[in-house]
């Protein structure tokens, strides 16, 4: 290829990445001014849309493209000048002149052109009804193709990875927006996926920080146990050799004790700089996948104005929250489910004008599609002003289905009704049309939002209308989970699909025609042993309490019980090798923070397996706790912290691990309870009021019954200064707040006092 080939190569590909946005202004700017057709800055933008297109054709060399876009600027400026009214019949016109140019900029589109005479005539008759021959430029008409200013020829810079905003804003370098550059998908996926196991990496650094701390103060107490040896051989009469040997190694002690202090801190500021910079860096990739929500909805207003006309309705869709930041992957699938629910609302909610007016509802229907993040989720909401659901002919439909016997679903509540619209091949339109009716409904809908780890629900309000509800991860590569024990193996369930955990009393559990149960806030809610479901080991011996993750199908709970809640994490989700297929109860892995795999559990599919040990009769019973091993001397623990939600965090992951806890609401209260009772530990916040950590930590090395008490500092604070505040007051150990949901706060209590029974 030629330098100039591939100049004009570069040309054609920056003129159709300005005519997919410009095209976006057309449609959006010309639905709008079908409602209110003197818009000023509607017919402002919608002109200059045109007008830029008509230009850059004309750099490129394409005449179709020039021809089309100068009608459409004619057009609109005639209305800007008021010499011309828009009515729906132009408005149909320049959409459909906007679907032509974008198909004339589509690169190997075989009817790019095929059109642009019939609607070049379409366009002349609509501006000048009088006269049959169209005054508008003629495609056949060759425009010589101006060449490119020095300052408007493109260089190394092309638009991919950010919204196009035009062409020649990014030959011109933004004009004060954003360079951007072009990255494929699998880039940005190789470059998250990379950035994630760095992130883990960093977290291997823990064990070696911790070991170098234990070190450290082994070390301490080898040095004072010699100190006291020296004080009792120099009083009896030792030679001088071994008194001069003893300090010779009590200096080389000291001189280790140095390097080893100066090892741990390096080591430590390492570990928290390389920790900050791995999550930086993550952030950042998983950031260049994220685009807003506004994305999914390009040709979604104009789909919902053309099928509203083609069935004569008039219809608006109304947009909330469309700077709502989504990963990329999870916007392409759900362009499927939208379009089909905005259909399907078109077709079946929205009544005809003539039913709308005798309901006393405005002519135009309406749909609001709202977007927003909500505790790690995507959460949609499309509502419609239509005749909502017929229960009556819902009931008629399901007993003529044979689906359910009359008397059963007489007594059915509406969600249980509304339910059966999700089932394969329901459908309340009688006649087939091109719309509706062909048995493909809802429950594609409701499979395809499964396939993203979320879930649908419907609701709705006779003779005012439906509201969809939908929640979806923001990410397919990060999902927030809840860590638990299975069989001496960390699995992980993902937080959408939990309702709770709990602690479940063993006398509290209860049998029922041949299934465990245990009443929670007056409902009883089945219970299954993990260990069952996932073919791991059952945990040996008997506890006076289980652990129950309790999660959520519909109206329906279960309680799965674990052996111990690890706790939340966001885990980096690593797809597994398609070579294994479909993996019974399995849906992804993950890497802990130790570098160990954590297998993601697919909550669906276990819920079938539990319904399949339930219709076999297979279901094991769980046993329950005797009560053996009470009155067992248990290690106390004070936690010192002003949150209420951090102290019986706390309170409840200690005492799941047996520890007897205390809590204190600040430091002058945790000081007052070290002065009235023996602990074994101190856990303690910084910031709190009256007394902060570091003041409570300085009084108890002060106090000669409490300076050899280990303490712990866990805090928000992760500056480096923070926690060398922390050591040099006396803490033995500082933790991040943002650790102690896993297994660090539980591994640094028994590294400074073992189990939790004495």
């Amino acid at each position: 290829m030629t330098p100039e080939q591939m100049r004009d190569a570069s040309l054609l590909e920056l003129f159709s990445l300005e005519a997919e946005a410009q095209t976006q202004v057309l449609s959006a700017g010309l639905l709008a001014l079908e409602r209110n057709p003197a818009q000023a800055d509607q017919l402002e933008a919608c002109m200059r849309a045109a007008h830029s297109l008509k230009g850059a054709a004309r750099i490129v060399g394409i005449d179709a493209g020039v021809s089309v876009a100068h009608v459409m600027e004619d057009c609109l400026v005639a209305a800007q000048e008021h010499r011309l009214l828009l009515r729906p019949e132009h408005i149909d016109a320049l959409l459909q002149g906007t679907d032509l140019l974008m198909r004339i900029a589509t690169p190997g589109d075989p009817q790019g052109e095929a059109g642009v005479a019939a609607f070049l005539a379409q366009m002349a008759a609509l501006l000048d009804p009088a006269s049959a021959i169209a005054q508008a430029p003629s495609a056949s008409v060759a425009t010589p193709p101006a060449q490119p200013l020095p300052s408007e020829r493109p260089g190394e810079v092309e638009a991919d990875a950010e919204p196009v905003s035009s062409a020649r804003q990014a030959r011109r370098g933004g004009e004060g927006g954003e360079r951007v550059l072009r990255v494929t998908a699998d880039r940005l996926n190789s470059l998250l996926d990379l950035s994630s196991k760095s992130l883990v990496e960093t977290q291997r650094l823990k064990p070696y920080l911790a070991t170098l701390q234990r070190l450290k103060r082994m070390h301490g107490q080898g040095m004072r146990a010699l100190d006291g040896l020296r004080g009792q051989l120099e009083g009896s009469g030792q030679s001088a050799e071994v008194l001069e040997a003893l300090a010779q190694t009590q200096r080389l002690l000291g001189e280790t004790q140095q390097i080893l202090q100066q090892q741990a801190a390096d080591l430590d500021e390492f570990g928290w700089q390389a920790t900050q910079r791995a999550q930086l860096l993550y952030d950042t990739a998983l950031a260049c996948r994220m685009r807003p929500f506004a994305d999914v909805l390009t040709g979604q207003s104009r789909m919902v104005r053309d099928l509203g006309r083609s069935l004569g309705k008039q219809v608006q869709l109304q947009v909330e929250g469309e700077k709502t930041q989504v990963d990329r992957d999870v916007l392409e699938r759900l362009d499927a489910p939208l379009t089909h629910l905005l259909r399907n609302a078109v077709d079946h909610g929205i009544e005809s004008p003539e039913r709308r007016v005798a309901a006393g509802k405005p002519i135009d229907g309406s749909l609001r599609l709202r977007a927003a993040h909500q505790a790690g989720l995507l959460v949609l909401e499309l509502v419609d002003d239509g005749a909502g659901i017929d229960l009556e002919r819902l009931r008629r439909s399901i007993v003529e289905r044979a689906l359910s016997p009359a008397e059963t679903v007489a007594q059915m509540s509406e969600a249980e009704l509304l339910s059966f619209l999700f089932l394969p091949g329901f459908s309340l339109r009688e006649q087939v049309t091109e719309v509706s009716g062909r048995g493909v409904g809802l429950d594609a809908v409701q499979h395809m939002v499964r396939e993203l780890r979320g879930s649908i629900e419907l609701t709705q309000t006779p003779g005012q209308g439906c509201c969809f509800h939908i929640e979806v991860p923001l990410t397919l590569s990060v999902v927030r989970s809840l860590v638990v024990e299975v069989g001496a193996e960390a699995y992980a369930f993902p937080l959408a699909h939990i309702e709770r955990t709990l602690d479940v009393p063993a006398q509290s559990i209860v049998q029922i025609e041949g299934r465990q149960h245990f009443w929670h806030e007056g409902q009883h809610i089945g219970l299954v042993a993990a260990s069952q479901l996932l073919n791991r080991p059952a945990p040996q011996g008997e506890a006076d309490s289980l652990r129950v993750v309790v999660i959520r199908e519909g109206e329906q709970l279960y309680g799965v019980a674990v052996e111990r809640l690890i706790g939340e994490r966001v885990l980096v989700v690593m797809p597994l090798d398609p070579r294994l297929g479909k993996v019974q109860d399995i849906s992804s892995g993950a890497l802990l923070d130790d570098g160990s795999v954590v297998l993601i559990i697919d909550v669906e599919d276990l819920l079938r397996s539990v319904d399949k040990l339930l219709s076999t009769g297979r279901l094991e019973r769980i046993e329950r706790g005797t009560g053996k091993g009470r009155g067992v001397a248990r290690k106390r623990v004070l936690v010192v912290d002003d949150s209420l939600t951090v102290r019986e965090l706390q309170r409840k992951l200690l005492g799941t691990r047996g520890y007897e806890v205390a809590v204190a609401v600040d430091g002058m209260d945790g000081w007052n309870a070290l002065r009235g009772e023996d602990f074994d530990l101190l856990i303690t916040d910084i910031d709190m009021p009256r007394m902060d950590g570091i003041e409570l930590v300085t009084l108890v090395r002060r106090d000669s019954r409490l300076q050899s008490l280990p303490v712990m500092v866990v805090s928000y604070k992760d500056r480096e200064e923070d926690r060398r505040r922390g050591l040099d007051a006396g803490a033995d150990y500082y933790l991040a707040k943002a650790s102690f949901h896993d297994d660090a706060l539980l591994e640094a209590v028994v590294e400074l006092i073992g189990g939790a029974q004495g």
